[in-house]
């Protein structure tokens, strides 16, 4: 029987695959990760180490009389400083416990008084 082709598929032609690549491109396969590593240093992991260390320093710092603000948004003046925890008063008469870590920020003097 003879060979008749196939007029409507063409046949596939296997190409030849270059695998001799130059020298340094295993250079540049290394530099890609290491570029990525850096870039995820500098944008992810110094700055939140920045900021841990500024929390702890302003953790440390806190004394009787500070007018702070919480991580849940609550206003308040510290009263007693212990190891791990803070007593605070948030309003006339009403003191709460909270632990230093939850402690978002340290306010200006007044801003207490002034929010009541």
């Amino acid at each position: 029987m003879d060979y008749i082709p196939n007029l409507f598929i063409k046949d596939a032609v296997a190409q030849q695959v270059n695998t001799s690549f130059p020298g340094d491109m295993g250079i540049l396969n290394l530099l890609f990760p290491i570029i990525l590593i850096g870039a995820f240093y500098f944008m992810l992991i110094r700055p939140q180490t920045t900021r841990a260390k500024e929390h702890k320093k302003m953790v440390d710092g806190l004394k009787r009389g500070d007018e702070i603000v919480t991580g849940g948004g609550l206003l308040a003046r510290i009263t007693e400083i212990g190891e791990n925890f803070i007593q605070v008063e948030v309003a006339d008469g009403v003191q709460i416990k909270v632990q230093k870590q939850a402690i978002g920020s340290l306010m200006p003097k007044g801003t207490y008084k002034g929010n009541l």
